[in-house]
């Protein structure tokens, strides 16, 4: 009798005749795959058994049968910080996604040439497009660019589709060639919902050229696109193999760019990290004025603006990596995104993503003073880091209305419940149901008293 019969006969045969609820494990013996009632020993055998982790369940009632399949999903992906990226000698691009010396040893031995399709921005194209094409000629690799503009206005179904065609004639192989996407946050999310749905799910690598990107969309797992004149309304979860840092990029994005990515690197700050929010208080002109570049003369206090992306990425990913599907609608990182995804469509382009989004933590640092969670001097330490970092506390289209619209909006989609992550101090957060109208009225007159002066005599946004 072949094993795969004898190990069925075998847990078959201490099977209840009439069984009401059974569950099964799954095992796969050479190529097939058999249930096996839990809890039941397996035949030894000569051939290679796997157990699965997934899991089926059956249960019988009066009017039929159901089944219950239980199919844990596991993703690696790796966030890698080089430097470099772009030198010919450094591997990272073409094998820092490969997990495993087992893995390494395959793609290395390839008799096929390899190859990569890649995305990169316009812009980004006008810059570091002659250094990667030398990389890729240096390295023999068959490669295609595709140089597309990758904006808020241009982030749609229709450029996902040019980049699917171009892919489809270029032709990749599904599982060992990575998409390379190379820009800003936009770019990046364009290339990961288009490579999530190339063959159901082709690998891609995100390299980010901008802070914002570097901080917050290069290290999670979504992707999206707009729809119907609403931000991101369409996408998926799929992370990338890897992502690969380079802080040498982020040099020549203007410095509005790179006060966008600090709203990010604030968010995580005011949520979770004092020291981080301290930094920035204390040296955010000056990684402003530096572009995030190493400098001699911080030696003594070590790389400034290297600690500052560290602990936003790792206080990031502490935060994603047990919720990647966002199963659990509490996020504190949804902190200064309640109410910008409202204001930045209703104003696009005039303000970018993160300027969008310190408004929105500018606002909700005024409900959680009116709420008692922050002091006075909390609240003005607070927007006078904001205005430290250049980053815009207050805007005219950002109306109550505006602000009670977006709050209804997302009431709708995060089951009824309000789920408003606000600081209860500096580094310190809460998620909150039950902020009264009331409380957000008294925040807003509050907030346009306070701000709207500041901001038309320093950083009026038309």
């Amino acid at each position: 009798m072949p094993v795969s019969e004898e190990i069925l006969a075998k847990n078959a045969s201490v099977m209840p005749e009439d069984p009401r609820q059974m569950d099964f494990q799954l095992v796969r013996v050479k190529n097939t795959w058999y249930r096996v009632q839990k809890g039941e020993a397996l035949r030894n055998s000569e051939d290679k058994i796997t157990i699965s982790e997934a899991k089926i369940g059956k249960s019988v009632s009066d009017v039929g049968i159901s089944w219950t399949i239980q199919a844990p999903i596991s993703f690696h992906y790796k966030v890698v910080e080089t430097c470099n990226l772009l030198e010919p000698t450094n591997s990272t691009l073409l094998l820092g996604h490969i997990i495993g010396p087992q893995q390494l040893d395959i793609v290395l031995n390839r008799e096929r040439q390899q190859r990569r399709f890649i995305v990169m921005d316009q812009i980004v194209d006008e810059y570091y497009g002659s250094k990667v094409r030398k990389y890729f000629e240096a390295n023999n690799v068959h490669y295609k660019i595709l140089s597309l503009t990758t904006t808020e206005e241009t982030k749609s179904m229709d450029l996902v589709l040019t980049i699917l065609q171009e892919v489809h004639s270029f032709g990749i192989d599904r599982r060992k060639e990575p998409i390379i996407a190379i820009g800003g946050g936009v770019c990046l999310d364009i290339v990961g919902l288009a490579a999530s749905l190339y063959r159901r799910r082709t690998p891609y690598i995100r390299v980010p050229t901008t802070l914002l990107a570097y901080v917050d969309a290069s290290v999670g797992a979504k992707n999206g696109v707009n729809f119907l004149q609403c931000k991101n309304k369409l996408g998926g979860y799929t992370p990338p193999v890897a992502t690969f840092l380079d802080r040498s990029f982020i040099q020549t994005i203007p410095r509005r760019h790179i006060s966008n990515g600090l709203g990010e690197i604030l968010k995580m700050a005011l949520m979770k990290h004092k020291g981080l929010f301290d930094l920035l208080k204390s040296h955010g002109k000056y990684m402003l004025d530096t572009k995030f570049q190493s400098h001699n003369e911080l030696v003594n206090h070590g790389d400034i603006a290297l600690k500052t992306t560290r602990l936003a990425i790792e206080t990031m990913l502490e935060e994603l990596a047990p919720n990647l599907w966002e199963d659990d609608l509490d996020r504190l990182v949804d902190f200064g995104h309640l109410i910008s995804p409202e204001l930045e469509m209703k104003v696009l382009p005039s303000l970018m993503h993160g300027e969008a989004v310190n408004i929105d933590m500018a606002f909700m640092t005024f409900v959680a003073y009116e709420r008692g969670l922050l002091t006075a001097e909390e609240k003005d330490d607070i927007l006078q880091c904001m205005k430290g970092l250049e980053l815009p506390v207050w805007h005219q289209d950002c109306s109550l209305h505006l602000i009670k619209k977006a709050l209804v909006e997302r009431l709708k989609h995060c089951g009824g419940q309000m789920r408003m992550p606000l600081p209860t101090g500096l580094g310190m957060a809460e998620i909150f149901n039950d902020i009264s109208d009331d409380t957000l009225e008294k925040a807003f007159t509050l907030w346009s008293s306070e701000c709207k002066t500041t901001v038309e005599d320093d950083f009026l946004i038309h």
